[in-house]
């Protein structure tokens, strides 16, 4: 293999007193902003929709399939580039989106991009492991005087939540690997990055390999994060106890 490895690269000058590792960890920085950003709009909106998703009103449990049904089948690339190039034209003030720092324009159609599609995948995750508790505890909260809404939330979603830590962690995991389609509309995260220190410096392979790592720390952080989670709150009888 007739290559030069060069690994001090990431250590030479690249624009504005940064080095090309500087370059890297900015793209790194991007991703986990996004990422975690996104993340807690989909927590947060998938687990409303879940819990819309089993109640006994057909109404709102359709809105909720309805959802679901859009957002899993949709690309998310498509979905990206709706948020940025068409949803600024059918939202009231959209001429003052279009006057936005591009750059805030593209952090937050990749976070609301990411977020809603994750909500949809996060919103199956609450919904299985709502119905996977037995009906006395929905019976027993309701017996005790608290309302459907009450014993959601004090009853039924702290046990849901337990029990689906490890798919939820894979989902977590999911929304940093879906980040690099940010990209597509020119916001430089960490797949980017690469991307371009390639174009700079002719060398892929410590490039790419550099990318790598990083994308590796950051999974192994969240798995990490997310096991001493299930740890924590492991309840015996339920997935993860011993």
């Amino acid at each position: 293999m007739n290559y030069h490895w060069n690994w001090d690269v990431f250590f030479q000058s690249a624009a504005k007193n940064e080095t090309y590792l500087d370059w890297l960890l900015s793209g790194a920085r991007t991703t986990l902003i996004i990422g975690l950003a996104g993340w807690i709009i989909a927590l947060a909106l998938g687990s409303i929709l879940g819990m819309l998703r089993t109640v006994p009103n057909r109404f709102l449990s359709g809105i909720a399939a309805t959802y679901v049904e859009i957002f899993r089948n949709i690309p998310l690339l498509v979905q990206l580039f709706i948020w940025y190039f068409v949803m600024p034209d059918l939202l009231p003030g959209g001429d003052a989106i279009k006057q936005m720092n591009p750059v805030v324009q593209q952090y937050v159609a990749a976070i609301l991009c990411l977020g809603t599609f994750t909500a949809a995948r996060v919103c199956e995750q609450v919904r299985s492991g709502i119905i996977s508790l037995p009906h006395g505890q929905k019976n027993a909260g309701l017996a005790l005087g608290l309302t459907l809404s009450q014993t959601y939330r004090h009853v039924i979603l702290p046990m849901a939540y337990r029990i689906i830590v490890p798919p939820l962690t894979s989902e977590f995991l999911n929304i940093f690997k879906n980040s690099a389609v940010a990209s597509t509309i020119g916001l430089l995260e960490l797949a980017a990055q690469g991307r371009q220190l390639v174009d700079y410096t002719a060398q892929p392979y410590e490039s790419f390999i550099a990318v790598t790592l990083l994308y590796v720390v950051i999974n192994i952080t969240v798995m990490l994060l997310m096991r001493w989670i299930e740890g924590r709150t492991r309840v015996p009888g339920y997935i993860g106890s011993k």
